[in-house]
């Protein structure tokens, strides 16, 4: 009888001691057990290996790297040769980053060699087993922030103020270049935007693409929200009518006008009255300037009156536009080169009769010039009737996290 009320308390006591360190945080037990996630680099997994990441230096190939972590040059050479349709490795740039995975071994000697070809893709060198060469992608998180600010000299400091990445600048002239002529931003104007950033591993990359936005100019708010239908996207307002027109507003990014549009005008050469039937952009030497329509090429070279180089585009039975005193001509343009909006024609620079770099632009109408700057186009394609409904809710759920 006593034998067996001790066996009995003696479970009760083992029972108990059980349950109070199954429960008890600070016992040493625990209800889930102590998983080590294993460390990887580039999907291999490195916790008994040795990693090295560098930066490709000055003057320095694949060859001095590889080298270095019991490479061979026979093995460097096969590499060379018979991987090119992988990565040709003249292409190793100075400042790309590059990951050696190694050996624990006192003498390094490489595993895998990883190279950055940017910030997104990487071309992978396998040296276990025999050699395997392939690309990679790495993944990229998506994330969406907000700024708002008003410009008080330009709309590039007034984003840096704001803590913003100042390429939103080019973004915002992108988007509105057919509505908004951001040579004459006023003190005042102001802005909003709601737009991607990219990251990979934790690291800020780059800016993606803006989702939507405000811009006040003028007393009057332009909105733009990017919606993609029939599998390509654009920006709208809010009406669902496209942002983008027949024409840009002007065929270069951040210049000053400083001549515009006259039929009397003191030529600052020749010292005397005479028409300017275009627009002056004063901007570097070297600035890119771009077609501001689609178009063919009917006209390029040297125009002995003063012109210096010019191209000269027609765009279609109406309008043609010519750009002159250019520096030089971008590749591939001749006589005959069909160009699509926002490529590129050539260069600011002070050929011909100029007192310094600038951009002469001209419009014609029918062969008459016109003023630029009042040259009004009808709008692209609106949004399709099938993808209307879905197009006023973005406009709905967006439009009300920027007010």
């Amino acid at each position: 009888m006593i034998k067996n009320v001790f066996i009995v308390l003696l479970i009760t006591l083992i029972t108990y001691s059980c349950d109070s360190n199954f429960n008890n945080p600070d016992s040493g037990l625990s209800d889930q057990p102590n998983i080590n996630i294993p460390k990887t680099e580039y999907g291999i997994v490195v916790d008994s290996f040795h990693v090295v990441k560098e930066t490709v230096k000055k003057n320095e190939f694949l060859s001095d790297i590889l080298l270095r972590y019991g490479v061979n040059y026979s093995t460097i050479d096969f590499i060379a040769r018979h991987t090119k349709d992988t990565f040709d490795v003249r292409k190793i740039r100075r400042g790309n980053n590059y990951t050696v995975i190694c050996n624990n071994d006192s003498a390094l000697k490489a595993l895998f060699f990883i190279y950055d070809i940017n910030p997104y893709r990487y071309v992978l060198y396998d040296f276990t087993d025999s050699l395997i060469a392939y690309k990679g992608e790495k993944e990229v998180e998506i994330r969406t922030d907000t700024i708002s600010g008003k410009i008080s000299s330009s709309l590039w400091n007034s984003i840096v103020e704001a803590g913003g990445d100042p390429n939103l600048a080019n973004e915002f002239s992108e988007i509105y270049a057919w509505t908004i002529d951001f040579f004459g931003l006023q003190k005042g104007d102001s802005y909003e935007a709601i737009y991607e950033q990219q990251f990979i591993e934790g690291e800020y990359i780059e800016l993606g693409k803006i989702i939507a936005a405000k811009f006040h100019h003028g007393k009057t708010d332009r909105l733009a929200f990017y919606f993609e239908q029939n599998g390509s996207g654009d920006y709208f307002d809010d009406k669902g009518k496209s942002l983008q027109r027949t024409f840009l507003k002007a065929p270069l990014r951040y210049s000053r006008i400083s001549s515009g549009f006259s039929n009397s005008r003191m030529h600052p050469v020749l010292k005397i009255r005479r028409p300017h039937h275009g627009v002056d952009y004063a901007a570097p030497t070297g600035t890119p300037v771009y077609t501001v329509g689609d178009g063919k090429v009917i006209k390029k070279g040297y125009q002995k009156r003063g012109g210096g180089n010019y191209v000269k585009i027609k765009h279609n039975g109406t309008y043609s536009t010519t750009y002159m005193h250019l520096k030089g001509f971008a590749k591939g343009i001749v006589v005959g080169k069909q160009l699509k909006q926002g490529d590129l024609v050539g260069y600011v620079g002070s050929t011909g009769l100029a007192t310094g770099p600038h951009l002469d632009f001209r419009f014609y109408r029918n062969g008459k010039a016109i003023n630029p700057l009042k040259v009004e186009s009808p709008p692209s394609k609106p949004i399709e009737a099938d993808y209307q409904i879905r197009f006023d809710s973005v406009v709905n759920q967006y439009r009300g996290l920027m007010n």
